[in-house]
């Protein structure tokens, strides 16, 4: 399908993220990261202002610590009270929805890209973005890994330094590498 890399992605086809305006994007992202990131934390508040005017919706009270890192930002949104700690990362190449009163521990990473299978569609940066849903009052654990495509019930917990491949039911408690249920 024709149209512009950024509409492919959005759209959830196959495009390459080499690409003059897909770059231009993430450098408009690097420069709110770094504001946020460098910013002393009370004159941060919960958000750099940077940040805060890139991502795709805040609410109320919603916090993210820092270090944090994103890849364009704008595909971001936040619920009331949502709680980001120290070193989280969401490569945000597709939509990722975090419900009201979620909290992510340190270090949590959510991945919507996904690289061609093959050697020659890697080195073309061909990519597939995925978007990522997470329910209203889940807790994700320190250092879990959410991929692409997944959807984490609300009230679900991910224990922490799992690998969450596939969606997680409301109320229900996975951990390991895949995440699943305990026992």
């Amino acid at each position: 399908m024709a149209g512009s890399e950024r509409t492919k992605m959005a759209a959830g086809e196959w495009y390459t993220c080499l690409d003059d305006e897909l770059e231009a994007l993430r450098a408009l992202a690097r420069d709110a990261v770094f504001e946020h990131n460098c910013l002393p934390p009370r004159q941060r508040g919960n958000l750099g202002p940077g940040l805060k005017a890139l991502l795709g919706g805040v609410g109320e009270g919603a916090r993210i610590e820092a270090p944090f890192h994103c890849a364009y930002g704008f595909n971001i949104v936040l619920g009331d009270g949502v709680f980001l700690n120290a070193g989280c990362t969401i490569l945000d190449t597709a939509a990722v929805r975090i419900g009201k009163g979620t909290l992510l521990g340190p270090n949590v990473q959510i991945y919507c890209a996904e690289h061609h299978k093959e050697g020659v569609g890697r080195q073309a940066g061909l990519e597939i973005a995925r978007p990522v849903e997470i329910g209203a009052h889940a807790w994700i654990g320190g250092g879990a890994v959410i991929l692409g495509g997944v959807s984490i019930g609300e009230g679900a917990i991910v224990g922490a330094g799992a690998v969450v491949t596939r969606g997680v039911p409301a109320n229900t408690i996975v951990v390991g590498n895949p995440a699943r249920a305990p026992g």
